[in-house]
């Protein structure tokens, strides 16, 4: 199904939802985070925000924070909180965090989810709900361990559900196909096991906050959409703004 028709279905007659709209989404590596905030970014017509790719930005243009998240990249560490909070607070003050977004991958932890709190209580406004995709353990296995990446281009495939027309063949450009180490079945397990730990202390804030939406992650693209549209507009009835 199309994001058009996906609008169309869940959103029409329905206005409430289309803007102010501010979500952080949650969920394993695997669960579809990534696909479902950029069609919800669209549907809902707020920009979006992938705390990875914002970090490459900062690099790429040689600013001051990039140039501070570039050394601990090079060295193989994660960013430290206060460098990625900067980074995310600069982001929705450049965008206008008044009129809604979708960040994924931020917060990772508990400080993390304060200090966005505070950056949007600066601004005037209120996170309107976390999304936690659900996603079995084995789901994600079977997910990620099929998974492979083109040597040469980087395009991916998957065994299951895109393979490609020859046997380790990239069908772009003819690559070598192969495996990634954090692909592999017990690298995925131990992944997941990690992010389900360490987020644990941010779903019981959100849910203490009565913010937390937690939705199936099975499914299409379009039910797995369906049900966070649905959970949404019961959510905001009344009080988005």
């Amino acid at each position: 199904m199309t994001e058009e028709l996906l609008e169309e279905k869940h959103l029409k007659g329905d206005t409430s939802l289309v803007s102010r709209v501010r979500l952080v989404f949650l969920g394993p590596p695997g669960a579809g985070k990534g696909t479902q905030v950029k069609t919800l970014s669209k549907i809902l017509n707020v920009p979006s925000m992938s705390t990875g790719d914002v970090l490459r930005s900062e690099v790429a243009s040689g600013s001051e924070l990039g140039r501070l998240a570039k050394n601990y990249m090079d060295r193989g560490e994660l960013v430290p909180d206060d460098v990625v909070i900067k980074i995310v607070e600069k982001w929705l003050r450049e965008g206008n965090a008044k009129r809604g977004f979708i960040l994924d991958g931020f917060p990772r932890n508990l400080r993390q989810a304060r200090e966005l709190d505070e950056i949007l209580k600066r601004e005037g406004v209120e996170l309107t709900a976390a999304v936690y995709l659900d996603v079995p353990e084995d789901e994600i296995v079977r997910r990620l361990s099929g998974r492979l990446s083109c040597k040469r281009c980087g395009a991916v495939y998957h065994i299951q559900f895109n393979p490609p027309k020859e046997d380790l063949k990239c069908d772009a450009c003819g690559g070598e196909l192969y495996q990634r180490e954090d692909d592999r079945e017990e690298v995925v397990r131990q992944r997941f096991r990690v992010y389900v730990e360490s987020t644990r202390p941010v779903l019981d804030y959100y849910r203490d906050a009565r913010k937390l939406l937690v939705i199936n992650g099975l499914g299409t693209i379009a039910e797995v959409n369906k049900r966070i549209i649905e959970e949404l507009r019961e959510m905001t009835r009344g009080r988005v703004g």
